[in-house]
């Protein structure tokens, strides 16, 4: 049996129906998430990298000779699609892998000057998504948003780990 469009339930805009207020707390929460994907992919495009390689390389200054597998957990990526990023990052330049010092297994990375210069560029881009995504809301309420999102990320470590 063929459905016409007419039979079709009409899909709410984001904000109306269950994907607005009324909706369940962990699709808005994956909703939300989405939408600023897609705002972070579009600004760090114009600065000619991805989100993930954005999120590695921010990680590398916060985190200086982290190996992959650390990457990978903080980054909230698989060890195999790290190992392609960081690959890829190292191919251009961008950071350089070297055996542990005492665990000669372990490679750890760190970024090169040119990683360090495209990382300032894209932090500037990014600037502009976060600023976005935070326009209009008191600082009050940033931080018990900030507060539930890390307490939410805890809570479901602890019960991982």
């Amino acid at each position: 049996m063929r459905k016409t469009r007419q039979n079709r339930p009409e899909i709410p805009a984001i904000g109306e129906g269950k994907r607005g207020e009324a909706g369940h707390i962990g699709y808005l929460l994956r909703q939300a998430h989405a939408a600023h994907r897609i705002r972070m992919e579009k600004v760090l495009a114009e600065s000619g990298m991805t989100l993930p390689q954005f999120s590695v390389l921010t990680m590398l200054a916060a985190y200086p000779g982290a190996s992959g597998a650390d990457l990978a957990r903080l980054s909230l990526l698989t060890p195999q699609t790290m190992s392609v990023i960081v690959g890829n990052l190292e191919k251009a330049g961008l950071v350089v892998r070297h055996a542990h010092a005492e665990h000669g297994r372990i490679r750890v990375i760190t970024l090169t000057e040119a990683g360090k210069a495209l990382l300032e560029k894209g932090k500037a881009a990014a600037q502009s998504a976060d600023e976005a995504l935070l326009a209009g809301l008191p600082e009050e309420q940033e931080r018990v948003i900030r507060r539930w999102l890390v307490t939410v990320a805890k809570g479901d470590a602890d019960q991982a780990g």
